[in-house]
């Protein structure tokens, strides 16, 4: 049942049954809409949630956790372009791509506008649920959108409105208070929507270029079974066999889920893991360059993935601990206490998480306690 969400989704312009939308704009830099509406590219009426023709919904691997937001992904490219395949990085989009990703929970027992109250997710996707994307049972949050320009990408964040009809640019950002309610009760914390600096924070991976770039359609990324339309294959062959990638590569790298042991291997699931939530400043060329730590994927399990590493000027952030990672030793790597936290001072990532992610702690723990030597 795993096309049953997209169904929905899309169903209604699949079918011819909704009313006839305007096709896909693309706003001039300088004339940013303050509706989300205006683009054309996701549309909501309080009931229901779609996109719009030629928006083609895509899934990563490993995505950045968020406390615990579901994430809807789009990509819509202009007639008769392609992105260009990249065997490490992000793929090329060409000009006047655009790009979504609407942040969305579900409705808790109890939810209100004035008590929001969403459900801890234990899986990080609604797509592959046996449910309707009706909005009786899902509150969207948020839609960024991240614009390929001439001079470069551009990012805007919009906030949907309480009626669930279209969503307002933020530039400034916004914070809600929530309520995340699982099985072990339930957590208040303030869900951060970035401002506009805060996503240049982020999406900046070269951090001497300056320039925003996308963070999660790698090709590891996007190697993954394709869900929507009844078609076969994976996303990056669908995206080339419809035109909207050109090089791809017969041997793409290899897909990492970090929450499916069945697939990869414990140190391959950690990897993919600190490379979606570390990896955008700990990098050679990130923010972090300074800290000589890089958690990118393609990085070898050396001194400089913090293994028996010293930290640099990380100050309280130590906890009072030797290393980046202690084999053997998670209890006393600084990896972990900085995952744990989220004292702003002390957390890591800095931004895009007001909660501990439990199940990431685990993995990283259990990968630390998995290894071999000392420092």
């Amino acid at each position: 049942m795993r096309n049953v969400l997209i169904f929905v989704v899309l169903g209604a312009w699949l079918a011819g049954c909704s009313p006839a939308r305007q096709p896909v704009v693309l706003h001039a830099a300088e004339e940013i809409p303050a509706n989300l509406s205006a683009w054309n590219i996701v549309f909501a009426d309080g009931r229901s949630f779609e996109i719009n023709e030629g928006v083609v919904p895509y899934d990563l691997n490993t995505p950045l956790f968020t406390d615990y937001a579901f994430k809807f992904r789009t990509v819509w490219l202009p007639d008769g372009a392609s992105a260009s395949y990249d065997e490490d990085g992000a793929l090329d989009f060409p000009v006047g791509t655009i790009i979504s990703k609407t942040f969305h929970y579900e409705k808790a027992a109890g939810w209100s506008n004035d008590d929001f109250r969403v459900v801890r997710a234990d899986r990080e996707s609604l797509l592959n649920q046996d449910s309707q994307f009706d909005l009786d049972n899902i509150v969207l949050i948020e839609t960024r959108l991240l614009v390929h320009y001439a001079d470069g990408w551009k990012a805007y964040p919009y906030v949907w409105n309480d009626a669930q009809t279209d969503a307002v640019l933020e530039i400034a950002g916004d914070a809600r208070r929530m309520e995340l309610v699982g099985a072990q009760g339930a957590e208040s914390f303030t869900y951060v929507v970035p401002d506009t600096n805060q996503c240049g924070g982020c999406h900046t991976p070269d951090h001497s270029a300056k320039a925003l770039s996308p963070l999660g359609p790698k090709a590891w990324q996007l190697n993954r079974a394709y869900a929507w339309w009844g078609e076969q294959g994976t996303q990056l062959e669908h995206w080339a066999r419809h035109g909207m990638l050109s090089g791809l590569s017969a041997s793409p790298p290899a897909g990492v889920r970090w929450s499916n042991p069945g697939e990869a291997t414990l140190e391959q699931r950690a990897k993919a893991y600190l490379d979606s939530n570390c990896a955008h400043c700990h990098n050679p060329n990130g923010a972090a360059d300074t800290s000589a730590l890089h958690l990118n994927i393609e990085a070898p399990i050396d001194t400089y993935y913090g293994v028996c590493k010293t930290p640099v000027a990380v100050g309280r952030g130590s906890g009072g601990r030797s290393y980046d990672i202690h084999p053997g030793r998670p209890e006393e790597s600084i990896v972990t206490f900085r995952m744990q936290h989220t004292d702003p001072d002390i957390a890591m990532p800095e931004l895009g998480r007001s909660v501990v992610h439990t199940e990431g702690v685990r993995l990283i723990v259990d990968w630390i306690s998995s290894m071999n030597g000392d420092c």
